[in-house]
């Protein structure tokens, strides 16, 4: 038997779709604390039994939210990896940053809800969450800093993670730095992605990249267990082996 969002995908002119767009609008302005389902109800024009009829209680909603982003991620991130497989770093990075940035300002609930998950004091427990760990290891794997997603050393994922919460961050602070920079929203949307760009690619691109995918620092080598050897020590009457 096909799940509430199941139903919701299939027939996005329904009213589980509809309740569950306007949703994910909410949820992503307000978080779970701060969201309630009559505020939800009067945007889609429905009363409260109508809902719960859809969908179920608010944390039954939420769930159905946070699995319906996952999804629309994990297609975005699929489609992204088609258009950039095989090109040099460099390009790579700035199809993505174009892509994602782009699908992250049409759907901005998204990026709210990531931060209110990941850094609010007051999060819900569900049996559900956004899949951040599995997402870091598919755009590792996809921008070619590691073989497989399976083995993502640490070193690797602090890096994707800096560059999706800089994109983050410009979308979740839209309507607090649009303002403060006087710019029209598509004035905003560039100068993010030229920001990004400046920030990010030089930062992956030009790094020294062993065979293994981490960067030749000595942190990178101890996130495959393979810290440099100690110099030798001196010996006696001698000079100090090593560099």
């Amino acid at each position: 038997m096909a799940t509430p969002l199941e139903k919701a995908r299939k027939d996005p002119d329904s009213m589980k779709a509809r309740i569950l767009k306007v949703a994910r609008r909410i949820y992503g302005e307000y978080g779970f604390h701060g969201t309630t389902t009559r505020m939800i109800a009067q945007k889609v024009g429905i009363d409260i039994s109508t809902l719960y009829y859809h969908w179920g209680e608010k944390g039954d909603l939420y769930e159905a939210v946070i699995l319906d982003i996952n999804e629309d991620l994990r297609r975005k991130l699929i489609e992204v990896e088609s258009l950039i497989h095989g090109l040099p770093l460099s390009q790579r990075m700035d199809i993505a940053i174009s892509q994602m940035t782009e699908y992250l300002f049409l759907h901005p609930e998204i990026s709210n809800l990531v931060l209110f998950r990941y850094f609010s004091k007051t999060r819900h427990e569900t049996s559900q969450d956004l899949k951040v760990p599995e997402f870091i290891s598919d755009i590792a794997r996809s921008m070619g800093l590691c073989r497989s997603k399976e083995n993502v050393p640490t070193l690797i994922k602090m890096q994707v993670l800096a560059m999706m919460n800089a994109i983050h961050s410009f979308i979740s602070g839209e309507n607090f730095f649009r303002p403060m920079l006087k710019v029209s929203r598509s004035e905003y949307i560039a100068s993010v992605k030229e920001t990004l760009n400046f920030i990010l690619i030089p930062a992956f691109a030009e790094a020294p990249v062993d065979r293994q995918g981490t960067f030749g620092t000595q942190a990178g080598k101890a996130a495959h267990n393979q810290e440099p050897k100690p110099n030798k020590p001196i010996k006696k009457g001698g000079k100090k082996n090593g560099p």
